[in-house]
């Protein structure tokens, strides 16, 4: 693909601006002590309190068997915490901890301004427009 083919390229342009992200995000997060999946699932589980390992895979998109080493470290850094047996089937069902609290509100603003400076060249109506047309984009690949 030519250079100017890959300017307009969409899928492209939507890595380029992922692996950016990523990166200011890793820069912010390490003065907290968390990488990125940490981060996100501590936010999931702010949201959703009792999810399972399965569940935090899917919404951090990384492998259930990472997740499973994420949670683990969470839990030694005192963030998250599972009980020992499942209540129900297999599924141990996490929880954020105080400290994990302590420690995504304070991440938060700073994750916060990455965003507000990812999405600066745009208006709000143009950040939420393009929002709701990645989300249709990543439904019609089945995502």
């Amino acid at each position: 693909m030519a250079q100017e083919d890959l300017e307009i390229s969409v899928g492209y342009q939507l890595k380029r601006v992922q692996a950016a992200l990523r990166a200011a995000m890793d820069d912010v997060l390490r003065v907290h002590g968390l990488t990125t999946p940490q981060y996100s699932c501590l936010e999931l589980l702010r949201q959703r309190p009792g999810m399972s390992n399965a569940e935090l895979a899917r919404g951090t998109f990384v492998t259930r068997q990472s997740m499973n080493v994420l949670l683990q470290n969470l839990q030694e850094a005192g963030l998250v915490e599972r009980p020992a047996t499942a209540p129900s089937g297999r599924a141990l069902p996490a929880r954020l901890t105080e400290e994990g609290r302590r420690r995504l509100e304070a991440a938060r603003a700073d994750v916060t301004a990455v965003e507000q400076r990812m999405n600066s060249p745009m208006t709000a109506e143009e950040a939420e427009a393009l929002a709701r047309r990645l989300a249709e984009m990543a439904e019609a690949l089945g995502g």
